[in-house]
């Protein structure tokens, strides 16, 4: 591997401009098929296998022309106080603005309070309920504007009027997420490089890799069904190893120069060696994306694809487009002092005593800058590597007892889908969440749709009316309302209101006992029945979610297992790579659930609401840091095992590989989590989820795993650590990631004269 990618890296040093005109060539073609290519899809609801998706299947077919998901409004209307909405000015009102909007273009149909009883008991609230023949998505601006100016006139009249449904679903807020974490990322490779150039060059190669990802999967949007959403993961997650992968091959680029390796040969070792780490790193985050497909709900496994080609770009580039940039600009990503080359040998006179005295400084040519050798500071990473080592038993305790402490609250998560009671209380959609649940009780506002299947029963009707009765009799709901038939009389709809929340553990407790009798009360009338609707829709994907989440760790963890066995050609670092990333997850959920479901912080973050974790959080938290987490892994292990194969005692191995690597893995991590914590400067609840618990994830996996739980364990562990069994040696293939047979055929650096010198005697 490793003199392929050397190879690799020589012929784009050598013709870099035809590399970069490849590059250049394929973003315009790629931007050229998303220009002509069809709008993109809308974010598919569809999860096979679970009831509420065969109810809506049953809807779409029983009730053609009327779509299960179609958009819906549910106008609120909430009188001054000490008034009521059945006074008769307020009245005039209300059916002044229900018969303004029947008029209305794609309307289905307009329900005034006062007809389907929509009124609550002390008459203050009351709701209109408008049905669109068409998905919210697909809604004309004239739609939406005729109900924006029928609610204004209510308005005028003296009624608080309020909008919830999906007819006006108000667009979140729209962060800085992308510039922030692309301004944090800048400065800290400043800081890290010290040099403009070698700080811009993985910004400029991240942003090329997104461009690339982003075009593609938009012009690939009609045939694959790709969504928005598929390019907003792979936009986040483009830009995080984009930056990281070339940030390796920068530093190591910067490593091989102060070595005294001329530009191209620099360029070569830089990419044979972490160039080697990075695609490893690259195939483990791919495994986890392309695991998603394990889960079966077809919108994961859209965005699975999506990110798996994003990341997929970013190994490429980071393999031919950065070295060939290094072509551009050999010195330029150079620290200053670097750059200014050696100083001319000078001789002076005699000392004050009389006698010659010779200085020579050999200055430390590292990416933390050149510092003389006589007067510089240990590096931090040696320094707390040399702590760790020397105390592995207490770092390991108190590292898997402080991140356990904080995976416990994650024992209490609670999976749904946050509605319109996770919105900030300046959107229409949460007012109206709140009136309702004021006039009528917290239940009102997750009602569950009933679906009445009377094709084999004798006397419809009396079927229906006997599901209807049964269902009213069962603790936990409010009221059921009248039948809707369809026009065969075949099938009939029911809503059930419950007595507490959609997002309350009660209400699922509710959906599974009237699912228990189900089988009585089809017995008893001879109808079949399903349940469905949003709330019974965020338990079911929440179920399988959960019943997800261990076969997908299981393919996705014991591939990477593998994976990571043929590069460390070892079975316990894997293993301690496995159960490392086992306690940042758990970390994070922890964490997740401390904010968003426990609320202790969440004012800090912005939470308005807390409720249940988004269903797909959990799973989806795991696939990605998994394959970020292994970034880490592999370029920092991967240098320890480059100094023990070299003979380096495994106390040794392990400070010298974070002499290495520890500040750019600190730096990748920093700007990883600036990237996902830039997220959660948009006002959606769910998107300021996805961006903390990534943020926190990176953070618990770099700062935490990285850094204390895996020196300690292999100072534990020693020579163990890279213990593989003879037969299983031979079997496994070489791969050679830590360049070993670079090293033995690499030409020596030329340290006679040049820019490429980097030490300096002086004598005085």
């Amino acid at each position: 591997m490793s003199t392929f990618l050397h190879r690799v890296a020589h012929w784009a040093f050598r013709r870099r401009r035809t590399v970069v005109l490849v590059w250049v060539a394929v973003l315009a073609a790629v931007f050229l098929g998303a220009a002509n290519s069809s709008e993109a899809p809308e974010d598919s609801a569809s999860l096979p296998g679970i009831e509420s998706q065969q109810a809506f299947d049953l809807l779409d077919e029983r009730f053609p022309g009327a779509e299960a998901d179609g958009a819906q409004a549910r106008v609120v209307f909430v009188a001054p106080d000490g008034q009521q909405v059945t006074s008769t000015a307020n009245r005039s009102a209300v059916d002044t603005l229900v018969d303004e909007v029947a008029d209305g273009p794609q309307v289905a149909g307009a329900t005034s309070p006062f007809d389907a009883h929509a009124v609550s008991e002390d008459a203050s609230t009351a709701y209109a309920t408008i049905t669109y023949r068409t998905t919210a998505d697909d809604l004309t601006e004239a739609s939406k504007e005729a109900l924006t100016e029928a609610v204004e006139h209510a308005r005028d009249a003296g009624l608080t009027v309020e909008v919830g449904g999906s007819a006006l679903e108000t667009e979140p807020a729209q962060g800085i997420g992308e510039v922030l974490g692309i301004l944090v990322a800048a400065a800290v490779l400043l800081i890290t490089f010290g040099s403009l150039a070698a700080a811009g060059l993985p910004l400029l190669t991240a942003v090329l890799g997104v461009g690339i990802s982003l075009a593609t999967i938009t012009a690939l949007r009609s045939a694959l069904g790709f969504s928005s959403t598929v390019g907003e993961l792979a936009m986040m997650l483009g830009l995080a190893v984009g930056i990281d992968y070339s940030l390796f091959v920068v530093s190591r680029y910067r490593e091989e120069r102060a070595k005294g390796h001329q530009a191209q040969e620099a360029a070569a070792l830089a990419v044979g060696t972490a160039g080697s780490a990075v695609v490893f790193a690259g195939l483990t985050v791919v495994i986890a994306l392309l695991g998603l497909s394990v889960v079966g709900v077809p919108t994961l496994t859209k965005m699975g694809i999506g990110s798996a080609g994003t990341v997929l770009v970013g190994v490429l580039i980071a393999l031919t487009a950065v070295p060939a940039l290094l072509g551009f600009c050999p010195d330029a990503v150079l620290p200053r002092r670097d750059r200014e080359g050696p100083r001319r040998t000078r001789s002076r006179r005699p000392g004050r005593f009389g006698r010659n005295r010779t200085w020579n400084w050999n200055w430390n040519w590292n990416r933390q800058g050149s510092t003389r050798a006589g007067t510089a500071r240990t590096p931090w990473g040696v320094r707390w590597a040399r702590f760790v080592t020397r105390r592995p038993v207490a770092v390991l305790l108190l590292t898997v007892v402080g991140l356990g402490a904080l995976a416990v609250p994650s024992l209490n998560l609670r999976m749904g889908m946050p509605g319109a009671e996770s919105k900030p209380t300046t959107t229409t959609e949460r007012r109206a969440y709140d009136a309702l649940a004021d006039g009528f009780g917290p239940g009102f506002n997750g009602p569950l749709t009933v679906v009445v299947d009377v094709k084999a029963a004798d006397d419809p009707a009396a079927a229906v009316t006997g599901v209807s009765d049964r269902l009213a009799d069962i603790e936990g709901i409010v009221s059921v309302s009248p039948p809707h038939f369809n026009e065969a009389k075949d099938t009939a709809v029911v809503s059930a209101v419950p007595s507490t929340g959609p997002a309350g553990e009660q209400t699922q407790d509710l959906v599974r006992t009237i699912r228990d009798e189900r089988p009585a009360i089809e017995s008893a009338t001879g109808a079949e029945f399903q349940v469905t609707g949003t709330t019974a829709l965020n338990i079911d994907v929440g179920r399988k979610m959960q019943d997800a989440l261990v076969p997908y760790l299981a393919v996705v963890v014991g591939l990477a297992f593998l994976l990571l066995m043929v590069v460390f050609r070892s079975i316990l670092v894997p293993v301690k790579a496995a159960l490392g990333f086992l306690l940042s997850v758990g970390a994070a959920l922890g964490a997740i659930v401390t904010v968003f479901q426990e609320g202790h912080g969440a004012g800090v973050f912005g939470v308005e609401e807390t409720g249940p974790i988004m269903s797909t959080m959990p799973i989806f938290l795991v696939g990605i840091v998994f394959g970020l987490a292994m970034d880490y892994q592999v370029f920092l292990v991967s240098r320890i095992r480059e100094a023990h194969i070299h003979g380096a005692q495994p106390d040794q191995a392990v400070v010298t590989g974070f002499r290495h690597s520890a500040q750019v893995v600190g730096a990748a991590a920093l700007i990883m989590m600036a990237v996902f914590g830039g997220f959660m400067t948009g006002g959606e609840s769910m998107v300021k989820m996805v961006g903390f618990g990534l943020a926190s994830a990176v953070f618990f996996d770099a700062f935490v795993v990285r850094m204390a739980f895996v020196p300690a364990v292999l100072a534990l562990l020693g020579k163990r650590a890279w213990w593989l069994p003879g037969r299983l040696d031979r079997l496994l293939p070489r791969v050679d990631v830590e360049g070993e047979a670079l090293t033995r055929r690499a030409p020596a650096p030329d340290d006679a004269s040049g820019d490429d010198d980097r030490r300096e005697s002086v004598t005085v």
